[in-house]
């Protein structure tokens, strides 16, 4: 190998030394511009992650705030709370739902509970607790599959609402004193003349026995009047007979079955609900439907038709009393079911104030709808007994 030779291949391998660097070099500052860039990116994320910590750090400590908060709002309220997991066991309860069921209420079987110490009341939605009164009410927990029940204990409240329906029936009765006696007197004063002819020595068998007829008569009627007073006065007790609407209807129908014989008005009974069952006084409820057909029949002309009829409208019992008679004025209408007012003369005017306590003492209502010329429809609604267990 010549000088020139050896020469020539150091210049080679220098250039692809040199190459090399280069390279090294373009690659060094590549890599030099990614780190960067990364440390950039890491310091952006940090910042950003330092903001959302902050922001998540807010939120908690919002949060703790909020449940501290509904903590002592839950502990100040007078009102129960009981919330029951997806097992039906009570995992939590205020300071008021364990006054009331006791302290061991945390893990108890709620409906086992409940059936053992609530007692159906005779309004919907209320029980007896002891000698408390709760409204329970059920709202469900979507996310936790449970249920959280608000037990709101209505014993002042009802006992007010008894004492206030009182007072009104007591100031109707010393607002109408006066129409009463005189109620009282006209019965009174027939039977005492027609009694008084009955001791005459002369008088002949059959004007005797029209006498006596004639004095029972008035004295029935006084009676009446006075069993009505008395009983608007002392308001309906819901009692707890098991009635179906079969036996409640026959015995309103049994009653004034011999009225509507010896008149000429028509009389139906359409009953879609014979054996479904109520819970009440089956004396009391059959009263106000007799009460009803009494009106109707006295607001029909001959050829005119009476309907009781039965259905069932949801949770509630439907009965209504309707009639093809004259119809109620619009200005009657709005005083139908005031105490002692009556458009009739032999009239006590309590026959429908006492079938609106009665409804109202079940839970239920008494409504009318009426056109005149078009005749008239009482519409009584009562609540269907609920399962024992509905609740729980």
């Amino acid at each position: 190998m010549t000088e020139l030779d050896r020469l020539t291949g150091q210049d080679a391998r220098a250039q692809e030394l040199q190459r090399a660097f280069d390279v090294f070099n373009q690659v060094s500052e590549a890599l030099t511009q990614a780190y960067q860039e990364l440390q950039g990116r890491v310091e952006s994320l940090t910042a950003e992650l330092a903001v959302a910590n902050g922001e998540l750090r807010r939120q908690y400590e919002e949060k703790q705030a909020l449940s501290e908060r509904l903590a002592l709002l839950l502990n100040a309220l007078p009102a129960g709370v009981v919330v029951v997991d997806c097992a039906a066991r009570v995992s939590e309860a205020n300071p008021a739902a364990r006054e009331m069921f006791g302290e061991a209420i945390i893990g108890e079987d709620w409906p086992v509970l409940a059936a053992a110490r609530l007692v159906q009341a005779g309004t919907p939605g209320e029980w007896c607790l002891g000698e408390r009164r709760l409204a329970v009410v059920e709202s469900p927990l979507d996310s936790a599959g449970g249920r959280i029940l608000l037990l709101h204990d209505v014993t002042a409240a009802h006992r007010l609402k008894a004492d206030l329906e009182r007072n009104q029936r007591l100031a109707a009765m010393g607002e109408m004193a006066a129409s009463l006696a005189h109620q009282l007197r006209t019965p009174l004063a027939t039977a005492l003349l027609y009694s008084a002819n009955l001791g005459q020595d002369d008088l002949p068998d059959a004007a005797r026995r029209r006498f006596a007829e004639r004095t029972s008569a008035q004295l029935r009627r006084l009676e009446r009047l006075i069993q009505d007073v008395l009983l608007f006065a002392r308001g309906g007790s819901m009692g707890r007979d098991t009635i179906s609407v079969r036996q409640l209807l026959g015995d309103a129908v049994h009653a004034v079955q011999p009225l509507f014989a010896s008149g000429s008005v028509a009389f139906e009974v359409a009953c879609l609900a014979r054996e479904v069952v109520v819970v009440g006084n089956r004396k009391a409820l059959a009263g106000a439907l007799v009460s009803l057909l009494e009106n109707a029949l006295q607001a029909c002309s001959p050829g005119a038709r009476v309907v009781l009829g039965a259905e069932v409208a949801g949770d509630s019992l439907r009965i209504s009393v309707s009639d093809t008679g004259s119809g109620i004025p619009v200005e009657v209408q709005e005083r139908v079911f005031e105490p002692f007012f009556t458009t009739r003369g032999q009239g006590t005017g309590l026959g429908l104030a006492i079938a609106l306590g009665v409804a109202r003492a079940h839970g239920g209502s008494l409504s009318l709808r009426s056109a005149p010329g078009e005749g008239a429809e009482f519409l009584m609604l009562l609540p269907l007994e609920a399962a024992a267990g509905d609740e729980d």
